[in-house]
């Protein structure tokens, strides 16, 4: 080959476009979902998390995996199990269950975005600078649970006889026993309320609790928000109607609540941060009065209390 043609050649070869390279997908991003309790007794919540990612554009095992750890009511557990999800570098971390996992979640990362579910004061907890603009990579909802005591036991009270005593059901081994036993103490005092705390950590106790509460004479119980007792409402609903005592419990359903996570946490993979969202808190605190109940109780709910409610069961 003479020089001209080589050079002609390798011109040509030069000129030529490159071939063509095959994009690679984008990586699936991961969310970390770290709970309290078991994963038997946050299936409603779950469920509600992945309906709440749906309505913004993400589908677990499609355009989303997540890794979920439960701590199994074990709070000791909660560092190792937030520190495995950070080191498998997921895009959001959710915790959920109580301010102890959502500030084990905040120790040990200070760069992955955190989206938290509480019942309690995140500020207070160290969780947000504030409740409109929380800074830095954390934000989530809040119940706000403590402040609604008052009212819970003003309804407790107009359901039986006048300076009767009003059992609450507690779990001791909560991070937030003591701030949550404080603000227990400070509604009754304010309204003048005799309380009886039945402090129950397991499930097997709740029978005993009962045997206590008839003995002392209580008539009616009010149930503090508590994981525990969230997942075993119906063996509560069945010892209330056995021992023929109103209960006033405090959720419904988790499905709010998981579905606000689940929306909070696809915006934050959709590029909002967490600064900028606002902690939600509830709007509206509704009272629901299941009229089936009271009848099989042998109860009469004063109509004071009926015009109130939001939601009559019959």
């Amino acid at each position: 080959m003479d020089r001209r043609r080589f050079l002609l050649t390798s011109l040509a070869g030069a000129l030529s476009p490159p071939l063509a390279i095959e994009a690679q997908p984008a990586p699936i991003p991961t969310i970390g979902f770290l709970a309290l309790p078991t994963r038997d007794t946050f299936g409603s919540l779950v469920e509600a998390f992945r309906l709440g990612l749906g309505d913004t554009g993400h589908v677990e095992g499609k355009d989303v995996t997540i890794e979920y750890r439960w701590a199994d009511n074990d709070t000791a557990r909660l560092p190792a199990l937030a520190a495995n999800l950070v080191q498998r570098r997921v895009a959001v971390l959710v915790a959920v269950g109580s301010l102890a996992v959502a500030r084990a979640a905040k120790a040990a990362t200070t760069t992955v975005p955190i989206v938290f579910g509480v019942a309690g004061d995140p500020v207070k907890a160290g969780l947000v600078a504030s409740l409109n603009r929380p800074g830095g990579h954390t934000t989530g909802g809040t119940l706000f649970s403590a402040p609604l005591l008052t009212k819970r036991l003003e309804v407790a009270r107009e359901l039986i006889p006048r300076n009767s005593l009003i059992a609450v059901l507690m779990n001791p081994t909560s991070p937030d026993y003591a701030p949550d036993l404080a603000e227990l103490r400070n509604a009754a005092r304010t309204i003048g309320q005799s309380i009886l705390v039945l402090d129950v950590a397991t499930a097997g106790e709740l029978s005993g609790a009962f045997d206590t509460l008839v003995r002392k004479h209580a008539r009616a119980l009010l149930v503090m928000t508590d994981v525990l007792f969230n997942s075993h409402r119906q063996e509560l609903v069945a010892l209330t109607m056995r021992h023929a005592i109103p209960m006033i419990h405090f959720l419904r359903d988790a499905v709010t609540a998981g579905g606000l996570i689940g929306a909070y946490t696809g915006r934050v993979l959709n590029g909002e941060k967490p600064a900028d969202l606002p902690v939600v808190q509830p709007t509206k605190v509704e009272l629901v009065i299941n009229l089936k109940t009271a009848k099989a109780l042998g109860l009469t709910i004063p109509p004071s209390l009926l015009a109130r409610a939001d939601q009559v069961i019959e």
